[in-house]
């Protein structure tokens, strides 16, 4: 089974994941002041919500074990989880101006939705130039 967690930066500065799919009944979320501990959390509630499971039918569907979870970031998430990438850099990689990518870094403006194919595509294009790089 394959579960999308949607990542968000807050207008608190916390994060949040949640999902629409559930475990049986119950609901996932996970919060945190990072990326990471929110990703902890939302994990945790798998846990939890299979542990209830259990308690209430006394087993666990076997759908249940191979749990896959697939994270989906806002901008501002993604480069809080990713924060070696540095912003200005990576701006002038995806050809978008510095002061809107840190703007959109800190969830005080957000892209549209050409800007954002651009800077998935960047994304993307680094990710490939990287895994064929060798040392």
């Amino acid at each position: 089974m394959e579960i999308t967690a949607i990542i968000e930066k807050g207008n608190d500065g916390l994060f949040s994941i949640y999902s629409e799919q559930e475990l049986g009944n119950h609901g996932l979320g996970g919060y945190g002041e990072s990326v990471e501990i929110a990703k902890t959390d939302f994990m945790q509630s798998i846990d939890e919500a299979k542990e209830m499971i259990k308690e209430e039918t006394g087993s666990v569907p076997e759908e249940f074990d191979g749990l896959k979870v697939t994270f989906k970031f806002d901008l501002a998430s993604f480069f809080n989880y990713f924060d070696c990438i540095n912003t200005s850099k990576f701006a002038r990689y995806a050809g978008i101006n510095e002061s809107k990518m840190r703007q959109y870094k800190s969830g005080s403006a957000f892209a549209g939705e050409q800007t954002t194919r651009k800077i998935m595509a960047a994304i993307k294009k680094l990710g490939t130039e990287l895994s064929e790089a060798t040392l």
